[in-house]
């Protein structure tokens, strides 16, 4: 026996649940885009490793930062640190 409101005919019954759902679902989804975003999008991590091993090198003279309103970053300079 399912528990009331998680079968589709229950569901439909019950309209306060479907918001509930809604709301959960799009936080599900952007919780799995923000880490999927991180995974591939960060400098952090390397996914290649026969390629390039250090990657993050290439972002010594871009911006990192997602948004950003008053500054341009394109004018600054500031010193990447070197690992080798």
């Amino acid at each position: 026996m399912p528990v009331t409101g998680l079968t589709w005919s229950s569901l439909r019954k019950h309209y306060a649940l479907m918001p509930l759902f809604a709301c959960v679902g799009v936080g599900c989804v952007g919780c799995a885009y923000f880490c999927w975003r991180l995974a591939a999008k960060s400098p952090e991590v390397a996914w290649n490793k026969k390629g390039d091993q250090s990657p993050w090198n290439e972002y010594a003279d871009k911006q990192f930062k997602f948004y950003s309103p008053n500054l341009d970053y394109s004018k600054i300079k500031s010193p990447a640190p070197k690992y080798d």
